[in-house]
């Protein structure tokens, strides 16, 4: 299946998933920039990588403004975020990012990625200490906001690619 796998990353974790899926699907792997330059009419198949900011899939839009045009292709989206697999709030947020109907024509996937606040422009450093100050200023904390406090107060990265299994093994399945 000609596959395109296309990704919006700001720190990187989104490109390495990305990558990590072209090459275990033998895929061609672009940045959204490339993308919209492109025709998607050979590929039979479009899988989607953006990083996830308050709930959202960044440049989502992209795909969605398209999936009207693409009803003959298989559609995947793939979101990148800083919580862990676990985390029981995932497949809820990822659901609102779609309209009703939308969901039945993609399908969606979560992989762990991390913060690199090395790489995080200003105004996302400047969101995030804001955030975190907000919930370390909070009283009565829960066992799971203290843990999300240590967490990304500072760089991590707990990608894998063991990830990318799902994503794959829908690709596969016509």
């Amino acid at each position: 299946m000609k596959t395109a796998v296309v990704y919006n990353s700001q720190t990187g974790f989104t490109k390495r998933y990305a990558r990590w899926i072209a090459e275990a699907a033998g895929a061609d792997c672009m940045e959204l920039s490339e993308a919209k330059k492109k025709s998607m009419a050979s590929y039979e198949a479009i899988v989607f990588g953006g990083w996830a900011c308050a709930g959202s899939i960044s440049k989502l839009g992209w795909l969605k403004d398209n999936m009207d045009k693409w009803t003959d292709k298989k559609l995947i989206v793939f979101c990148v975020g800083g919580s862990p697999m676990e985390s029981p709030e995932i497949g809820s947020a990822l659901g609102r990012n779609f309209k009703e109907g939308e969901l039945e024509r993609v399908s969606v996937f979560y992989c762990p990625g991390g913060f690199n606040y090395e790489k995080m422009p200003a105004p996302s450093k400047l969101m995030m200490k804001i955030f975190i100050r907000t919930l370390k200023a909070k009283k009565d904390k829960t066992k799971e906001e203290e843990e999300m406090i240590k967490m990304i107060s500072s760089s991590y990265d707990i990608s894998d690619k063991k990830y990318i299994a799902p994503i794959l093994k829908c690709l596969q399945e016509t």
